[in-house]
Formats: structure tokens, C-alpha cells, sequence
């Protein structure tokens, strides 16, 4: 089973005590070895495979948070302590910076929680993660056309497999149209990992310059804590696709789906 880097130093004390416990008491013995055993199946860092298209959660868990902030928007996954605890990029990008900011270590299901230690990953995402308005040709598309949105699929297949430079979206037209070339800025969004009451580590796996892909791994918390999603403007509440209280799997269930997105300035 594979686990996250650094699990083994919370391990290796229980587990090399269970042996001379037993002189002493045969359950307590008992009880390190359980508590080794949890303790790897807390860190435990399964495979992952993102569905063909959309923004995926960054973490297991359940949605704590919905809601604006300024023109932007938040979506906050609350982890149990059964949780897998590895944290996913939700976005193809670039990390631009990694910052960690102090505070303190309040419950992460409460208010109080905004106030804890943080570590922010700040990416620049390539608009065409939010957005279905192409098709292969170049032509807009009209919302409900499912034959675009299959059409769009594929081409996210396709760049999927291929390395490409986030800083541009391309569209070829076919040769009847010509060559068209669509180039856009990046825009921002940022993953958040939150401490809590017993979550007091925070270990990102990135530092600015990274370029990641859609569901890759970034780091994790030690013990259960929150992870939010803070999109770029443009996104509001009626895009986002899950609801308080729903069940996530980091890296394949979708949090918004392609949509018609206008980059706001």
C-alpha cells in the first residue's frame, strides 16, 4: 500500500515499542501495533484517475464551505479522520507561489477555522480549465449542444496526453477556414490546506514554478483539517456542481463542470 512521504516517523515509535510492551502488558502491546496499523491507514495515498473533463476536488471528504468572497468563490472540503489525507490539484497549471501563513489551530469544521494556520498554493490555470464555449473547429458553441460538449471531451483526451504550454489556448480551424489561434492570459486560483484542532502539520509536495497536470498530488495534512478551492472571477454558485454536505473523492469527482466561461479582467 502506498502512503504519503513521512508517514513512517509517526509509525516507527508505537510500532518499535509493541515488542517490549508486551512484557509488560500483552493488550498494550496489542494496542501499539493497532495504532501503528491506523496510523498507516490514515496516510495511505491511493491511485487516482480524473474523469475526461472538469475541475476535480482537491480533497476526500465532505463540503463544508460555499459561498463568495468578493467576486471570486470558495468551496471547502472538511476531512475526517478517516479520510485520505493527500491533497490533489484540481486544475492543470503552474504554481506561482506557496505561501504559509501563521494562526491557530481551532476546529477545522468551525467559523473559527478561517483563522488557523494556512498554507496557500497559488496557481495559474489556463482559462480552457473552466470553460466548454469551443469546440475542435473554433466555432461557439450553444448551450445544451451535446455533440459539442462530447466533441470537447475528446479534444481534453487529447490534451491530456500532450505537453502544452499553460500560457496559451490554441484552436485549430479546419483547412476550408484556416489556422485560428486563440491566446489568453492564465488566470489565478488558489488550493488552501487549513490546519486544525489535531491537523498541526501541513506538508506541501510544490514550490513556485511547478507545472502540474489535473488530479496531481501536492501535499498533505497530517491528521484531518480542511482544503478549499478559491476560483478565479468569473465562477459564482450556480456553476459549482456539488452541494453542502456532499461525499469527495480527491482527483475524480467534479466540482464544476466546462461551462461558457468569460475571463474577467
Amino acid at each position: 500500500m502506498k502512503v504519503a512521504p513521512g508517514a513512517w516517523r509517526y509509525t516507527i515509535v508505537p510500532l518499535a515499542a509493541a515488542p517490549f510492551a508486551v512484557i509488560f502488558s500483552v493488550g498494550a502491546s496489542i494496542a501499539l501495533l493497532v495504532l501503528s496499523l491506523a496510523i498507516i491507514a490514515f496516510f495511505r495515498d491511493p491511485d487516482r484517475t480524473p474523469p475526461p473533463s472538469g475541475v476535480v476536488a482537491p480533497a476526500d471528504g465532505t463540503v463544508s464551505v460555499l459561498r463568495p468572497e468578493d467576486d471570486r468563490f470558495r468551496v471547502g472540503t472538511f476531512m475526517n479522520v478517516h479520510n485520505v489525507h493527500v491533497v490533489r490539484s484540481p486544475f492543470e497549471g503552474t504554481v506561482r507561489e506557496v505561501e504559509r501563513e501563521p494562526g491557530g489551530y481551532k476546529p477545522a469544521f468551525s467559523k473559527d477555522s478561517d483563522m488557523n494556520e494556512k498554507v496557500h498554493v497559488r496557481l495559474e490555470v489556463p482559462p480552457s480549465s473552466f470553460e466548454s464555449s469551443f469546440d475542435v473547429t473554433g466555432q461557439t458553441k450553444e448551450v445544451g449542444d451535446t455533440g459539442a460538449d462530447a466533441r470537447l471531451d475528446d479534444v481534453l483526451r487529447e490534451q491530456e496526453a500532450d505537453s502544452r504550454e499553460t500560457n496559451d489556448v490554441s484552436r485549430d480551424a479546419d483547412d476550408a477556414t484556416g489556422d485560428t489561434k486563440i491566446e489568453r492570459e492564465p488566470v489565478t486560483a488558489d488550493v488552501t490546506f487549513i490546519a486544525g484542532a489535531f491537523a498541526r502539520r501541513i506538508h506541501p509536495y510544490v514550490e513556485s514554478g511547478d507545472t502540474l497536470e489535473r488530479g496531481e498530488r501536492i501535499g498533505h495534512i497530517a491528521f484531518g483539517s480542511r482544503v478549499d478551492v478559491l476560483f478565479p472571477p468569473g465562477i459564482d454558485d450556480d456553476d459549482i456542481a456539488v452541494g453542502m454536505g456532499d461525499s469527495m473523492c480527491a482527483g475524480e469527482t467534479v466540482i464544476l463542470q466546462p461551462m461558457e466561461y468569460e475571463q474577467v479582467e
